[in-house]
């Protein structure tokens, strides 16, 4: 693995791909002097008192929260100990359907009652915002909530109106969680969105390494207001966070927050030039990027635009064709690559070299374009199963994947079920024992405890033969049949 990393830090491929350092060194600092223990004078992640609780500190200052916590097990263990320190075991908690999969972890662990809350599906067909007014409906509707959880910004850059939100919430004294694991830049200038610790939102999740120059699997928990107590987080923490913790990424993540304090809203602003002038200047017929401007009020409160998606339904290819003709002729790197469009994934870090090498590559790329709507790149075709729905229509591999599935069991009871493996095409009407989601972006198709139905199939199925990775499905060794856990 080492010579393979080695080789790739030494080619000459631009990565438009987390994390948001981008590998560029932010000293000649060498990892290995500073990677220590819990020595003397050099305090302790989980009881912190000295140089780490001053870190946490500035932490908290530079995004205004009352208290901020160091997390080096990445988002996954802060959405884990966010979720337990909100809720008693057994509660009801609302959560939108977009979450990523260490949610799902977390109401299993809790053993919560989730109730659903389904994002708008745009125009671009991505899946849209969480809006306040359907948070109002489903909290009227059912009393016993006591937390909610939401995604914002999503994956592709979606905004909630946070701070809308917040004030539905706290109107029934209960806390609201954000997962803005995408937006640890926001509120820092630049002509980007508000960040949500200063909106409103009681804990928040942010992972540095996403889009600020920091390592992977570093971020912060940052809580606010009583709703949540933050010693019940602290304890959490010391069940979900490793006992280990890394000197080493807990100094790369003070060396972040430091940088943002010392430059202010400087980077941010030149990466909101490098944007502007790449939207502005990559011109394309068949190619197509979404900016704020696509999405109305009702599909977007904000939109990211340092998420750039570029959509391929007019191409005549899919999403994977753009992101492997990219690295393979261009020598880009992108984030990742859904059915019909690709993200790029950009940071403070990113140089405008980086920007004019990727508009240079894809209006050539749409030069060369002759459209056939045919030519769709083609990955595991399985199981014999033709890529159109049980009505003959086409599947499209867009937001409406993430359907409303009827539940036989809560998630807590499903997930413990013995299951039998269960060839795909013969499992509807059966209930998931699994996860079954998209990788990246980890949302789930299918939790455990929900009922396997036609279009799931259908669409599980037509995943597969894009060429999309579907974790929760096992392929047969030898003729590529695709099973499920079910009972």
């Amino acid at each position: 693995m080492e010579k393979e990393l080695i080789e790739n830090a030494r080619s000459n491929i631009y990565p438009f791909h987390m994390p948001g350092h981008k590998r560029r060194r932010m000293d000649q600092i060498n990892p290995y002097d500073i990677d220590i223990t819990e020595i003397e004078g050099f305090d302790n992640l989980h009881h912190a008192e000295g140089i780490i609780k001053i870190a946490q500190t500035e932490a908290a200052e530079l995004y205004e929260a009352d208290h901020s916590y160091f997390l080096i097990n990445g988002s996954t263990c802060g959405i884990l100990a966010a979720i337990s320190a909100a809720t008693d075991r057994g509660d009801k908690i609302l959560v939108a359907r977009n979450c990523h999969k260490a949610v799902y972890h977390g109401i299993y662990l809790r053993q919560l009652k989730p109730v659903y809350i389904y994002p708008d599906i745009t125009r671009a067909g991505i899946q849209g915002q969480i809006r306040p007014d359907e948070i109002e409906k489903a909290l009227n509707q059912d009393p016993d909530i006591k937390a909610v959880f939401i995604t914002s910004p999503t994956y592709d850059g979606v905004v909630s109106d946070i701070e809308t939100i917040s004030e539905i919430v706290h109107k029934r004294k209960i806390p609201l969680i954000v997962d803005e694991a995408h937006g640890a830049h926001f509120g820092f200038g630049g002509g980007f969105p508000q960040n949500a610790t200063k909106l409103g939102a009681d804990a928040v999740i942010l992972s540095l390494h996403k889009t600020l120059p920091a390592f992977t699997q570093t971020a912060l928990l940052n809580i606010c207001g009583t709703y949540i107590d933050h010693r019940k987080i602290e304890k959490f923490l010391g069940i979900y966070e490793t006992s280990s913790p890394s000197y080493v990424l807990m100094s790369g993540i003070e060396r972040c927050i430091h940088y943002i304090r010392e430059n202010g809203e400087r980077p941010f602003k030149e990466l909101r030039n490098d944007l502007d002038e790449f939207y502005s200047k990559t011109k394309l017929k068949n190619l197509r990027l979404v900016k704020k401007e696509d999405f109305s009020m009702d599909e977007a409160y904000d939109f990211d635009e340092s998420k750039i998606l570029i959509f391929t339904d007019n191409a005549g290819m899919s999403g994977q064709v753009l992101l492997e003709k990219l690295l393979g002729e261009y020598q880009i790197q992108l984030e990742m690559a859904s059915g019909n469009y690709a993200l790029a994934l950009c940071s403070i870090m990113d140089t405008k070299k980086g920007f004019d090498r990727l508009s240079y590559a894809l209006m050539d790329i749409d030069k060369k374009i002759s459209v056939n709507k045919n030519s769709v790149k083609t990955g595991l075709y399985v199981d014999n199963l033709s890529p159109k729905t049980a009505s003959g229509g086409e599947v499209k591999l867009k937001a409406d994947m993430y359907q409303t599935l009827s539940k036989n069991m809560e998630i807590c009871d499903a997930y413990e079920k013995r299951c039998t493996l269960t060839r795909l095409s013969e499992a509807v009407g059966k209930t998931s024992g699994v996860f079954v989601y998209l990788y990246p972006p980890g949302i789930p198709l299918a939790v455990p405890g929900e009922i396997i139905n036609q279009k799931l199939v259908d669409d599980i199925s037509y995943a597969f033969f894009m060429g999309i990775e579907v974790d929760g499905i096992t392929v047969g060794d030898t003729d590529g049949t695709l099973y499920i856990e079910a009972f």
